[in-house]
């Protein structure tokens, strides 16, 4: 977490000069993050280093969120060539903490995360490109690419793509289509101090889809355990404030088997090729995600496919499972 050597130089454009700079987090991606003091003022250093990293999609939804009344971080500066953007300081109290301290919170927290989704798709979706069919199978296909191999299992790709072509098929129509911020979890909400509602981060891989997506995100958390209890209730609230029915619910365990097939590859690779050992200990959690949807009805040829290829031996941390 050393700052990138062009980060002096760009404070001085953006007016910081000899502002201290220190190390906030990296993530899954090439970015990293700093925060960056100068007496009473803090922002945030984005470092999203050319060419692994193109801070643009980044700017695009921010400045579409802002302009429709949502909490993204403002825009302080940027340097396109460098990759650097200074942003607005939303602080450190995240919704991960302050509800796994205060677990009391956890209902009422959820349930304004949940009112921010409901909000956000009463909107038209902004300029982001489609959450189509060849999107998600690219996704979903992160699983027998990534994790199988690893966990020494040679499979039925070709009847894998079918039973999700079965699957997602029915969702691609009949829903208007909302911006889905496609990481909208409890480590990228933020409480805003003094402020009213919850700050986004984390919303650069945006697309135009399902307004079940960032449902399934908040709900089937990879990082942390949210009870089927609140899950139940979330869903139930959503539900009561669009209206949604029947089909709303299948959806949800279709996108939620999607997605959580996705982050099992996601997790194995970032481990395998990209030496960070910490993500398949969380894979565990994904796995009860992931049969707790296969179950739902609308799921039967995934489900089919699991049975018949992933013993159950295999579901599980791919490092354990592989050792």
């Amino acid at each position: 977490m050393t700052p990138p050597p062009a980060a002096p130089a760009f404070l001085v454009s953006a007016g910081w000069e000899g502002a201290a700079i220190l190390p906030v987090a990296g993530d899954a991606s090439f970015r990293r993050y700093f925060r960056v003091v100068d007496g009473g003022r803090s922002a945030i250093l984005m470092d999203a280093p050319p060419p692994h990293e193109d801070p643009r999609p980044f700017l695009a939804v921010a400045r579409w969120l802002t302009d429709q009344g949502f909490a993204a971080p403002a825009i302080l500066h940027e340097d396109l060539s460098q990759g650097l953007v200074l942003l607005e300081d939303f602080g450190d109290v995240r919704l991960r903490e302050t509800v796994d301290a205060e677990p009391v919170r956890e209902l009422g927290l959820y349930g304004s995360a949940v009112d921010l989704l409901v909000r956000l798709h009463q909107k038209d979706a902004g300029v982001e490109a489609p959450y189509d069919l060849a999107v998600y199978q690219r996704e979903a296909a992160l699983f027998v690419e990534w994790y199988c191999p690893a966990v020494g299992l040679e499979v039925d790709a070709a009847g894998y793509r079918d039973a999700w072509d079965a699957a997602l098929a029915p969702l691609l129509e009949g829903h208007r289509p909302v911006t889905v911020l496609r990481d909208y979890h409890a480590e990228n909400l933020m409480l805003i101090e003094g402020g009213d509602g919850l700050g986004l981060l984390d919303f650069q891989d945006a697309l135009a889809g399902h307004p079940a997506y960032d449902l399934v995100s908040l709900l089937q958390d990879a990082r942390r355990d949210v009870p089927e209890a609140t899950e139940t209730a979330m869903l139930e609230r959503y539900r009561a404030a669009t209206s949604e029915g029947e089909a709303f619910d299948v959806a949800y365990h279709v996108l939620g088997a999607q997605r959580n097939a996705k982050i099992l590859g996601i997790f194995t690779r970032l481990w395998k090729r990209d030496g960070k050992p910490r993500y398949p200990s969380l894979c565990p959690r994904v796995w009860a995600y992931l049969e707790r949807d296969l179950a739902h009805p609308a799921l039967m040829p995934v489900a089919e496919w699991f049975a018949a290829n992933v013993p159950a031996e295999k579901r599980g941390d791919p490092m354990q499972v592989a050792a």
